[in-house]
């Protein structure tokens, strides 16, 4: 019985430490402004990938965040946002929110994470353009209700 037991245990641990989220990825539509959205943001906070969050953006915008030397450097000064752990999602509550017209998008994200061990919850939008089908961050809009 003891042996039965310790098996079962050990299985059980062994499913349920495989269906941890430790790994996870953004999904959605490859081709949609909201993906590379998040993606950007992803790159930044979670991956802490500096060549992919400028690959996402436009030339303009990659000279500014290569200028910082690193993701974190980026995301303290110009985005103004920090986090240890971070969960990114489009902000669907009204239809206002997502604004597209033709090769232009802005997309509104709510960002709800940890910092220093307080819960942080925050919102920014950016402005994407379209060029040969794929969609770059143009600009992310200052926050304005900061201080």
């Amino acid at each position: 019985m003891y042996l039965f037991r310790s098996f079962l245990t050990a299985c059980l641990a062994l499913f349920l430490s495989a269906c941890s989220d430790d790994n996870a990825e953004v999904s959605g539509d490859n081709n949609s402004p909201e993906y590379t959205a998040t993606v950007f943001f992803y790159a930044i906070y979670e991956e802490k990938d500096l060549k992919k969050t400028m690959s996402l953006s436009t030339p303009k915008l990659a000279r500014i965040i290569k200028s910082y030397g690193s993701t974190r450097q980026f995301a303290r000064n110009l985005i103004n946002m920090q986090f240890d752990k971070v969960n990114i999602e489009i902000d669907r509550t009204s239809k206002s929110i997502r604004k597209r017209y033709g090769d232009k998008a802005t997309i509104t994200l709510i960002f709800s994470g940890t910092f220093n061990g307080r819960k942080v919850d925050d919102m920014r939008s950016v402005k994407l353009i379209q060029k040969k089908g794929k969609w770059f961050i143009e600009k992310i809009v200052d926050d304005p209700y900061a201080r």
